[in-house]
């Protein structure tokens, strides 16, 4: 391994958006440095199962379900 080409790697805190905290290692910042997330896994729809619109252009999704509806794909 070469030296000197790797960023510094040191501790930091996170703090998520409900407030909880944790440490962990990073190359993010300064050593004791805080990140404060403005998104994460408690608030964001991918995580917390938000709901989700479907939009059917040029008539796609509807082609795929009648072409899969004998799987039990098919919009109910």
């Amino acid at each position: 391994m070469k030296a000197d080409i790797h960023p510094d790697y040191h501790t930091i805190k996170v703090v998520m958006t409900d407030g909880t905290e944790f440490h962990t290692r990073s190359t993010w910042g300064k050593p004791g440095d805080t990140m404060q997330l403005d998104i994460d896994s408690r608030t964001h729809p991918a995580w917390t199962g938000g709901t989700q619109q479907l939009l059917d252009r040029g008539g796609r999704v509807s082609r795929f379900n009648k072409r899969f509806e004998s799987f039990g794909l098919a919009k109910k």
